[in-house]
């Protein structure tokens, strides 16, 4: 498995992020489609001991990928081969766009840590509701057992005002609750104009509960809905969210998004300025993520599930987190440094542990 970092420094480190990851994302998507990811998905299946179950769904295992990395469902087979426990899709809009002007990914290698203001590009609701059907239904058909789950994060289309956000949203979760095994409400992205001032709880009551009842609707069944918050709020605010989520009934939070703080970085000052603005992911974003979880459970108990992402790099950090209080736990920005293996590598010594 460390064979993948110097494969990173020679193949990757100095290639245009953005570029890379593309690479990278087809040569994963390849190995389905050529059927070498049925072979590894063998050896990657993680173990029984791991199964979880989060309203009212079986997990395969606690750790999941967080949404960022398939923005629009074209690979959640060929992920979930590489032992993901579920995939979390998008962020999806209500309407195609292609996100905002490139170079718009950044890694910052010393820091294992990137700076992204991609801006949701994605190909919009409607296309991307097929491919969920698709691969929700071949999951079905590989997993005789315990699939992995497939997560949906919406988010508000650029071009639309704040005041039009929930009727845009709701687009979103009529067109692809049906074929989501969850929904995510995605309100903490640093990189669309105003979003995050839909984190206020006036705001976020009528949006969350507009979506959930839309969502339920259109897809016949209660959808599991949870909220993704940011890790620059201010304790009070976390406090109101949890206050909020348990009043309208949430299923879960995710914490947290990525951070527009740039604290604590190893990288020099005059290359962090060259990225730009942007959200921060990886590991600086470790010890805020963590804290915000504590404090999320302590406020919500064992009333709401949390899921725990930011700064997660290793088995020892999935279960820190699960031993804090969350019940599951996503991971993203290291899988760029680790590589196709990441995953089941952390599963084989999550079960070690259980076993």
């Amino acid at each position: 498995m460390r064979v993948y970092p110097t494969f990173f420094k020679l193949a990757f480190s100095w290639m245009d992020a953005e570029k890379a990851h593309k690479i990278g994302f087809e040569a994963i998507r390849c190995a389905h489609l050529s059927g070498v990811g049925r072979v590894l998905a063998k050896l990657t299946a993680p173990h029984p001991s791991l199964r979880t179950e989060a309203f009212g769904l079986t997990f395969p295992s606690p750790f999941g990928l967080a949404a960022g990395f398939d923005k629009e469902g074209h690979c959640i087979e060929a992920l979930a081969e590489l032992g993901f426990g579920h995939v979390e899709v998008g962020t999806i809009t209500g309407q195609a766009q292609p996100g905002n002007e490139k170079p718009r990914l950044f890694r910052l290698i010393e820091d294992k840590a990137v700076i992204n203001r991609m801006g949701f590009n994605n190909d919009g609701a409607a296309a991307v509701a097929p491919r969920l059907k698709a691969a929700r239904a071949a999951l079905q058909r590989t997993h005789a057992g315990v699939r992995p789950v497939i997560g949906v994060n919406i988010g508000k289309t650029k071009v639309v005002e704040l005041d039009n956000a929930v009727d845009d949203y709701l687009v979103s979760a009529r067109t692809l609750a049906p074929a989501a095994d969850y929904l995510v409400v995605n309100v903490s992205s640093p990189n669309t104009p105003g979003l995050r001032l839909l984190q206020n709880v006036e705001t976020l009551r009528p949006l969350l509960r507009a979506v959930g009842e839309a969502a339920d609707a259109a897809a016949g069944r209660h959808v599991p809905l949870l909220v993704k918050i940011a890790p620059d709020l201010s304790d009070e605010d976390i406090d109101d969210v949890a206050r909020l989520a348990m009043d309208l009934k949430l299923d879960g939070i995710i914490a947290t998004n990525t951070t527009i703080g740039r604290e604590g970085l190893v990288s020099g000052p005059g290359k962090v300025e060259a990225c730009g603005a942007g959200g921060l992911s990886g590991a600086p974003l470790k010890q805020r993520s963590l804290e915000v979880l504590r404090r999320l459970k302590a406020a919500v108990g064992d009333e709401l599930v949390l899921v725990a992402v930011g700064g997660v790099q290793s088995a020892d950090d999935v279960r820190e987190r699960l031993d804090a209080g969350a019940t599951l736990v996503q991971g993203y920005t290291a899988f760029l440094y680790e590589g196709p293996f990441w995953a089941a590598g952390i599963n084989r010594a999550l079960a070690k542990r259980r076993r």
